[in-house]
């Protein structure tokens, strides 16, 4: 049995989640092979060869690869697929993109979002939100599944795997034409260890950023958002953290003025310690939460600042 990951890096590394998925690879069993795609991606590739547990490690570049377009990625995975039993990719944007069509043009069932490898062909999912686990057995002779980051450890580093390079694909039919990125020198919402999120409670943009950057430069977090404050205009779309936005599992998340909601909740509840400050001592957060402040925001987050000096 062997295994292909395909990596979600940066183009010098690669992310968190490529180790974790690495790990959930190694549940399943078998050789594990990486497949990084990109455009000048080479330093991506010696990073993931540097992950334990790994086979060899796939280099793929074209133009299409260089911006993650789902046919490319596909174009580039079909002609490998002979040679695995089960293809992973981390749930993210880009993998949530790619591994349908993938699984389309193989003629299987794509398996989403799994938190528990239970045997080779048996997984466990999350559904309702995150109020139900669904277990799943597939009896696909190949599996296109996509693992939720959230619910396995880092693979460790130590590993001295070696470097092919294989053909990429291309998307002839494809045109890029634009994207937009939110430049912060603060860490990745997805991959940050202390994540600060504000509420529709703060009501205003204005209000949102004044409160809640201080408070995310001063712990070096990264900052997210209720759907209701980023539908409100409070925050951009990207900050969103829930059942339709990111879900993150930091080692600290600060909800402040957030109730609770079932969807936001789907999203953060797998955090490690989970702080709650909200003046509704019945909000369902603190439902979740393992430390909760009932309390005004004006009045507790500047006594944090305060305390953190």
């Amino acid at each position: 049995m062997a295994v292909l990951v395909i990596a979600d890096h940066d183009g010098a590394t690669v992310r968190d989640t490529t180790h974790k998925t690495v790990t959930a690879a190694s549940k399943i069993g078998g050789d594990i092979d990486i497949l990084v795609v990109g455009e000048g991606a080479k330093a991506a590739a010696e990073a993931a060869a540097k992950i334990k547990g790994v086979r060899k490690v796939l280099l793929a570049e074209s133009a299409g690869l260089g911006k993650v377009l789902a046919e490319a990625v596909e174009a580039t995975v079909l002609p490998l697929a002979e040679g695995y039993d089960a293809i992973l990719a981390p749930a993210t944007t880009d993998g949530k993109n790619f591994a349908p069509r993938i699984a389309a043009k193989l003629d299987v069932a794509p398996i989403s979002d799994i938190i528990e490898v239970v045997s080779a062909d048996t997984f466990v999912r999350p559904i309702y939100a995150g109020n139900a686990l669904e277990t799943i057995q597939s009896s696909d002779a190949k599996k296109v599944i996509t693992v939720r980051p959230t619910g396995f450890d880092a693979a460790e580093e130590g590993g001295s795997a070696s470097i092919e390079t294989v053909t990429g694909g291309d998307a002839p039919k494809t045109t890029f034409v634009s994207e937009e990125k939110v430049k912060s020198d603060r860490p990745e919402l997805g991959a940050a260890k202390i994540v600060v999120s504000g509420g529709r409670a703060m009501g205003s943009s204005e209000e949102f950023h004044a409160v809640m950057d201080p408070l995310a430069d001063k712990l070096g977090a990264a900052v997210g958002a209720s759907r209701a404050a980023v539908d409100a205009g409070y925050a951009p779309n990207d900050y969103q953290v829930g059942q339709t936005g990111k879900v993150v599992a930091p080692e600290l998340y600060i909800a402040i003025g957030i109730s609770g909601a079932i969807q936001h909740l789907a999203g953060m509840k797998d955090s490690k310690i989970i702080v709650a400050i909200n003046k509704d001592p019945d909000a369902p957060i603190f439902q979740v939460a393992d430390y909760g402040l009932v309390a005004d925001y004006k009045t507790a987050v500047p006594e944090l600042m305060t305390a953190l000096g």
